[in-house]
């Protein structure tokens, strides 16, 4: 029986339909664009189901402040603890030890400095609306004068009225953030609870972290472990390291800046020292914000003393600029100044005060994951041959 002749068009169509399966199956551009696409929809889809999220953000919301906390703790003891046991003390014994002398600076502070503290800040706090408001008649006087008067005509500029305006936006911003201030203090309990936690997440951490990279990657492919365990250690390397880093640097901020203060007569000199502290936490940010209230109570009390502290501040700045965090800090990060700042407001408008302490290094964690997921890309696709 004779073979039907097979029909040219249909084989053409075929082999050309077969050309193009083969070529989105082989593809490498292709299959990402579908995973992209994958991705996208899984997020979409999970966006419209997001209530059944919410234990899990609870859990997270809960968790959060104590493992925080008992993080930094961590890597600031643990250094501390390493050190002891090299010199053949037990691990245990070396946590014991650093509780009972934490408990003893805690319970120094709270007899012999907090109440000092206490006084200053407060004193501050009562007397802080007639410094603001001194200030600013003071400066009004300068920019009234003729010379500012000819300046700002010749510039084409309102400096009383922008004057007027960038207070309006302070008083705006410290409402906000007073009534941001009150909705955690009406999470008081919450707070509570998580800082009674810490010192027990903190004990189990100092004991058992070393054990919990490896544990983490029982869980994962062989395969994947050995590149799983080095991304690991590089973002524990970079954490550590801000985390160390930053803390050592704004006490040594604190201490010389309280120092100069104590030199030049600065009233409220311990309290100012201290947020200059605290904010010098934040990089390139903290600092513009610590100067403020410093600014204001230098030029409540002379134009000479206000002169005096932008000194102290500048030697202050150059000293930590030139010395202190290139020893301690190095170049770990290796993240550009402005690519620091961006991140910061970035983190800030997302995230609060929480998202301002955490941006830097979370965009380190970050930055070390996609490097290295980048990497394996180029690897696996050949498209960087």
């Amino acid at each position: 029986m004779e073979q039907k002749a097979s029909n040219p068009e249909r084989t053409e169509k075929q082999r050309w339909s077969g050309k193009l399966v083969d070529f989105l199956l082989h593809n490498k551009v292709v299959i990402f664009l579908c995973i992209l696409l994958l991705v996208g929809l899984n997020i979409f889809m999970f966006s419209k189901i997001s209530y059944i999220f919410e234990p899990a953000k609870v859990l997270i919301a809960t968790v959060s402040l104590p493992i925080i906390l008992a993080g930094v703790a961590y890597y600031l003891l643990n250094p501390i603890v390493d050190l002891l046991e090299r010199f053949k003390v037990k691990r245990i014994y070396s946590i014991l030890l650093l509780y009972l002398i934490i408990i003893a600076l805690i319970t120094f502070l709270i007899v012999a400095i907090i109440p000092f503290i206490k006084e200053q800040a407060i004193s501050l706090a009562e007397n802080f609306p007639k410094y603001y408001n001194e200030a600013i008649t003071t400066f009004e006087s300068w920019v009234g004068s003729d010379l500012f008067n000819d300046f700002q005509q010749q510039a084409g500029i309102d400096i009383n009225q922008m004057l007027r305006d960038l207070t309006g936006k302070a008083s705006a911003f410290f409402n906000d953030t007073f009534r941001g201030i009150g909705s955690i203090v009406g999470k008081v309990t919450e707070v509570v609870l998580g800082l009674v936690i810490v010192p027990f997440v903190l004990f189990y951490l100092l004991k058992d972290g070393k054990k919990l990279p490896n544990y983490l990657m029982k869980f994962l492919p062989t395969k994947l472990r050995n590149g799983s365990y080095q991304v690991m250690a590089e973002m524990n390397h970079q954490i550590s390291s801000y985390i160390r880093g930053q803390i050592i640097v704004s006490f040594c901020i604190g201490i010389l800046l309280y120092i100069g203060y104590l030199i030049i007569g600065l009233e409220y000199s311990l309290v100012l020292a201290i947020i200059a502290a605290c904010t010098s936490i934040v990089p390139y940010l903290g600092p513009a914000i610590a100067i403020t209230p410093a600014l204001i109570v230098a030029l409540f009390m002379s134009p000479i003393m206000l002169l005096k502290m932008i000194v102290v501040w500048t030697v202050v700045q150059l000293i930590e600029g030139k010395f202190i965090s290139p020893q301690i800090m190095g170049k770990t990060l290796s993240i550009h100044p402005i690519t620091i700042i961006f991140v910061i407001l970035t983190a800030g408008n997302l995230f609060g005060v929480i998202g301002v302490i955490l941006a830097v290094p979370g965009y380190a964690v970050l930055k070390v994951m996609v490097i290295h997921l980048f990497n394996w890309f180029k690897q696996r696709s050949g498209l960087y041959e």
